[in-house]
This record gives C-alpha cells, sequence and structure tokens, in this order.
C-alpha cells in the first residue's frame, strides 16, 4: 500500500494529477462493501467526483487540441490520438473533444460541471446542440437548456431541445432579408457526421449549404429515379443506393476481395474470408467466384506472397491486391483507416532506386501516416507480427522522451502498454 500526501494549494498541476492516479489505482484493489446501500451512497460520491474530473480532461483535451499538439506524436487528428494513445470509443473521443472546443462558449456549464452541479451527461448534450450557432444564439441556448436541466429533464430531452431550437433557428433565418449564416460561409459550412451501429451500420445526419446541394442532386437524383415499374423501393432506399453507387464507382465494377483456399473453391467447407477478416461461408464464397474474377495468390514458406515485382518505383495493381489482403488497414498501430484507401509504403525507403519494390519490403499505410514516417523516421518502431505482417508503432517526440532511466519501446506487437509514463 502506498500513502499519498499533497498539500492541495501548494502542489502542481502534474502533482495532483499523479496523486489522483494513485488513489484510484489503490481503490480499484479494494473489494467491494459489502452493504448494497453503502455501494449506492460510494457510487453517486464517485460518479460526481469523475464529473468534476471530465471538466478537467476538457481543458487538457482543449490546449491539446488548439496547439496541434497530437501531431507531434504521429496522430493526424485530436480524436485519432483519443481513440488510439487512450482507447476511447469513436463515440466517447468526439464527445470530449466537441466539449473542449465549446467550453469557452460555455461558461455557465464549465462552471457548473467544475463545482460538481453539472453531470457530464448534461454538459456533453449542450455542447453539442450548441456546436453550429453562432455566439450570440449560443449564449442564449446555453441559458434555455440549463433551464431544462433545471426542471429535471434527461439528457435525451435536453438534447431533443436542443434539436428544436437550432430548427427554429433556421427558420427564423430562412424569413430574414439577408442570408442566413451558413448560406454566407458557404461551403466551410457543409457537415456530415456519422455513427456507427452495433450491427455495423452507419447513422448519417447533416446539412449542405446550396452550392453542395446542387453537386448533390445533379449527381444523385439520376441514379436515384425507380428502375421499372417493378421497383418498390422508397426515395429514402434509392437515395441510398444512388450514393452507394457513386463511392463505389458509378457504373464501374466494384472489386471486393474474398480469400480462400483452393479446397473451399472445389467443395470444401473452410470458410473463406474478406480482407477486414469477415467470415463468408464456403457455399457462398463458391457463388460469388461464379460471376468474378478469380486470382491465385501463390505463397511461399510462413505464407509470404512471393515477388510480384523487381525494382519498379510503384508497386504494380497485382502487389496491392495482395497488399490489401494483407493490411486491411494502415499499418501503424491504431490507425483504423481502411487499407484500400492507404498508400503503398517502401518500409525501409525508396531512394534513387536503391530499394526494390518487393513485396516483402512494402506495407499500407495512410497518407498521412506515410509522410510522417518520412519526415520524423525516428517517430516510428518498425516490427513484424507473426504472420510476418509488418507493424508501425509511433514513438514519442525526442524532446518528450525520458532523459535517463525511462521506459524503452515495448519491443511486442501488443497494444501501447499503458504504463509508460513519457514525461511531457
Amino acid at each position: 500500500m502506498h500513502s499519498v500526501t499533497v498539500e492541495l494549494e501548494a502542489a502542481s498541476t502534474m502533482e495532483l494529477v499523479n496523486a489522483l492516479s494513485a488513489i484510484a489505482t489503490e481503490l480499484a484493489s479494494r473489494g467491494v462493501p459489502e452493504s448494497a446501500a453503502a455501494c449506492l451512497e460510494l457510487t453517486e460520491t464517485l460518479a460526481a467526483a469523475s464529473d468534476i474530473q471530465e471538466s478537467v480532461l476538457a481543458g487538457f483535451i482543449g490546449r491539446v487540441d488548439a496547439a496541434g499538439e497530437q501531431a507531434r506524436w504521429g496522430y493526424p487528428s485530436p480524436q485519432a490520438w483519443l481513440r488510439s494513445r487512450l482507447g476511447m470509443r469513436d463515440n466517447r473521443a468526439k464527445e470530449r473533444l466537441t466539449l473542449a472546443r465549446q467550453r469557452h462558449r460555455l461558461p455557465q456549464v464549465c462552471a457548473q460541471l467544475a463545482s460538481g452541479d453539472l453531470p457530464y451527461g448534461y454538459a456533453t448534450t449542450i455542447a453539442d446542440s450548441v456546436a453550429r450557432l453562432d455566439d450570440t444564439d449560443c449564449a442564449e441556448a446555453e441559458t434555455t437548456l440549463l433551464g431544462f436541466v433545471d426542471q429535471g429533464f434527461s439528457p435525451g430531452k435536453v438534447a431533443a431541445f436542443g434539436r428544436r431550437i437550432r430548427d427554429l433557428i433556421a427558420e427564423r433565418d430562412d424569413t430574414e432579408d439577408a442570408p442566413d449564416e451558413d448560406t454566407k460561409r458557404g461551403y466551410d459550412k457543409s457537415w456530415i457526421t456519422t455513427t456507427r451501429s452495433l450491427d455495423g451500420g452507419r447513422y448519417v445526419k447533416g446539412w449542405l449549404n446550396p452550392e453542395d446541394a446542387a453537386i448533390w442532386d445533379g449527381t444523385l437524383a439520376p441514379l436515384a429515379k425507380p428502375a421499372g415499374p417493378d421497383d418498390r423501393r422508397d426515395v429514402a432506399e434509392r437515395t441510398a443506393a444512388a450514393l452507394s453507387s457513386v463511392l463505389s464507382g458509378g457504373h464501374k465494377a466494384t472489386k471486393v476481395t474474398v480469400i480462400c483456399d483452393l479446397d473451399t473453391l472445389t467443395g470444401g467447407n473452410t470458410p473463406a474470408r474478406l480482407t477486414d477478416g469477415t467470415p463468408i461461408p464456403a457455399a457462398q464464397a463458391r457463388r460469388i467466384a461464379l460471376s468474378a474474377g478469380v486470382s491465385p495468390l501463390l505463397l511461399g514458406k510462413g505464407n509470404t506472397p512471393l515477388y510480384l515485382g523487381w525494382r519498379e518505383r510503384f508497386a504494380s495493381s497485382a502487389q496491392r491486391q495482395v497488399l490489401e489482403t494483407l493490411y486491411p488497414s494502415c499499418t501503424v498501430r491504431g490507425c483504423e483507416l481502411p487499407g484500400t484507401l492507404c498508400e503503398v509504403d517502401h518500409v525501409h525507403g525508396w531512394a534513387l532506386g536503391e530499394s526494390p519494390t518487393d513485396i516483402d519490403q512494402l506495407a499500407l499505410a495512410c497518407g498521412w501516416h506515410n509522410r510522417f514516417k518520412h519526415t520524423r523516421p525516428d517517430q516510428i518502431q518498425i516490427t513484424k507480427d507473426h504472420d510476418g505482417r509488418y507493424v508501425y508503432r509511433l514513438l514519442p517526440p525526442p524532446d518528450a522522451r525520458p532523459s535517463s532511466g525511462g521506459h524503452s519501446p515495448p519491443s511486442d506487437i501488443g497494444p501501447p502498454d499503458p504504463a509508460l509514463d513519457w514525461a511531457a
């Protein structure tokens, strides 16, 4: 058991955070009290303390976001940093980032959250509701929504009120002679948000300014027309199908890679799989093969693809297909960009033709991390996993690493060690 002694007013922010971490570690190691009534009281007290901590987190995240500090550590956005480094779910990362970015416009919300008078769920709901309002409307909306909180409405109901406020403001602006703020700002005010559902689908919500709306209508409207008298889809279903057609290349054939053994194609029961690991029943894989092109991929020892090119600057289409099979996403650990949207990276660099473009020296990296690796090679650790695939791990900037006695980056292929305490 460790003792923690901190003089609150004299302690630095780092000392307070370290003390809080030590207390949380000790608390987590203790058993749960036998009394359910005591657990109820302790839960409410601890939850209120957690809400206050969220106020502090919002300040820290806001400073990182404003300074762009996450880019020095190899993360293309604050949200990517929160997801990859801290393991937050996408929705939670969005919540915290939105609150961090809106806190300077929500003085009442921030004051009540910091004092423990406003739960975190209400704070994030209000921050999301005012994110697309101007400063004047934001101030009025903050007061109105806090009034609904005081009346005892749930966060979900407050969110509904927030959407209604935005709708009323939009209707008000449409009745004025001057164009509304969204129209005046043009393309910058178009927005789309997506949320992944539990079954792997996505909910899509957004708004397009007149210019973008014209492009939307001109592109999708012709494709969203009924396919014939027997087409019973409604407009919404046909519009979704039209968008999918455009995203997949219009009327061009869409490439989907299905990986299976020769035994599966000849009647075996071993399932096939997509490049992201999704299993495909053997019978379905055979049906797909009947109407698709089938390309063999020869593997050497250790399931390593044989060379498909030699001393060429750019990877061939065959090599890229192999790489998309091996790398379902960017090879940087924690980056979620699909491999189909990544660039082919020469693992050890390519300079004046000295490094061959061989399949065993290539990987897939997103455009952002590909450039990051080129400009900051000392912040990329390259290893291989048990299947022979390359794994890139992000390292802290040199000026953020311990000068002595610090931890070395782990050499295994597992997730980053949360115990690493890099001195900022």
